[in-house]
């Protein structure tokens, strides 16, 4: 198994507990009438859970487990894989701290979810573009 497919599939694993965590929060916020400030954690869950665990997830495995480029360089550019990696990652990581403080201070830290969705937009990309050489017939 390649290095990349690892981190994506490790990195994911992290975030499939993370999920879960915030998932428990979520339902304890409903059975304890815990503080209304965790309903912010609603998206942070499902991001956690689609992009992190999901996402991740997938792409690790299409990295691996798709038709080989070329000899030279059998899954395309690594660089642009690594990039996809961090991008997703920081991407993610400021809907999770994002969401939170855009709920509890307001339009201070609303610049933070834009970012997120363009990191996360530009990872995307950036895998469909080095994916997209290695859809093809036998």
């Amino acid at each position: 198994m390649p290095i990349l497919t690892r981190v994506f599939v490790k990195t994911a694993l992290v975030y499939l507990i993370a999920a879960l965590v915030a998932g428990m929060l979520l339902a304890a916020r409903a059975v304890f009438d815990l503080a209304d400030s965790l309903v912010a954690l609603t998206p942070v869950y499902f991001h956690l859970f689609m992009v992190g665990w999901v996402l991740q997830l997938i792409f690790g495995m299409i990295y691996w487990m798709f038709p080989k480029y070329s000899r030279e360089r059998p899954r395309g550019n690594d660089a642009i894989t690594w990039m996809v990696y961090y991008l997703l990652n920081a991407g993610l990581l400021l809907r999770v701290i994002g969401e939170p403080l855009q709920a509890a201070a307001g339009d201070v830290w609303g610049w933070l979810l834009p970012a997120s969705a363009l990191l996360q937009w530009l990872a995307g990309a950036l895998f469909v573009i080095n994916t997209w050489p290695r859809v093809k017939e036998r």
